[in-house]
């Protein structure tokens, strides 16, 4: 397995990946470590006969999810119902041999880094036998690492996130079916976007001191353009699949 390949450079959207790669017509999915959960709805839309129960550890963004999918779902005839649960990767809220597809959508690394390999052992165990993980990361790499890494630096535990895959895939825990390399794009109206989304989370403290701040916001002005700023960010895509036998 590798961390990254630098000379895979297409441009890719993530959704597209997953309808190449991924059978999930009626399928029953879920999601480790949903965030705002926007991934969330838009594999939701992308996939309407798909199940998905979502989880996220974070109690203040767990509830904020909860309360946005109590008002979706008072719109008459809202097709996409969720399932929210408060829940860590590390001890997973289903039965075993449940779930058709497991996502962490660049959530792996954010596991403590005592829990990932539990994590991966738990993914194994819900996963019904042949059931896929997708797996996503990015690549500790581009213009939008340089400036992330100014505040929170994730070099460590993003290659602690890498080896927990490949010591689940040297164990026979799990099956490698594929890794995928490609940029992904990210795209914020303004600084101001970007503290929202990046800095102000309410699952990290991020912590910085007004030089530390005006530094940032100086570096992210560097790429801001008349449509705002985007990023080419390297990300690498790793599908996995349950064994049909335990070894």
């Amino acid at each position: 397995m590798q961390i990254q390949n630098p000379t895979a450079t297409t441009r890719c959207n993530e959704l597209d990946l997953i309808a190449q790669h991924l059978p999930l017509d009626n399928a029953t999915v879920l999601e480790l470590g949903c965030g705002k959960a926007q991934m969330t709805r838009r594999i939701a839309e992308r996939f309407p006969t798909v199940r998905i129960i979502a989880t996220e550890v974070d109690q203040i963004q767990h509830a904020n999810n909860l309360e946005t999918q109590r008002s979706l779902n008072e719109v008459e005839g809202n097709p996409h119902p969720i399932t929210f649960k408060l829940s860590g990767a590390q001890a997973i809220d289903a039965p075993d041999n449940s779930v058709d597809v497991v996502f962490m959508f660049k959530s792996l690394h954010h596991v403590p880094r005592e829990l990932m390999a539990q994590s991966l052992q738990e993914i194994a165990r819900v996963l019904k036998p042949g059931g896929l993980a997708w797996i996503s990361e990015p690549v500790y790499a581009g213009d939008f690492n340089d400036i992330l890494r100014l505040f929170h630096d994730e070099k460590v535990v993003r290659e602690l996130a890498f080896q927990a895959v490949s010591d689940a895939v040297a164990a026979g825990t799990l099956e490698l079916v594929e890794q995928i390399f490609c940029n992904t794009e990210s795209r914020f109206a303004d600084f101001n976007e970007f503290d929202q989304r990046i800095i102000q989370v309410t699952h990290t403290n991020h912590q910085l001191d007004d030089a530390l701040y005006q530094t940032v916001k100086t570096r992210f002005n560097a790429h801001v353009v008349t449509n705002g700023a985007a990023f080419e960010n390297p990300a690498r895509f790793d599908v996995l699949r349950k064994p049909y036998c335990a070894l």
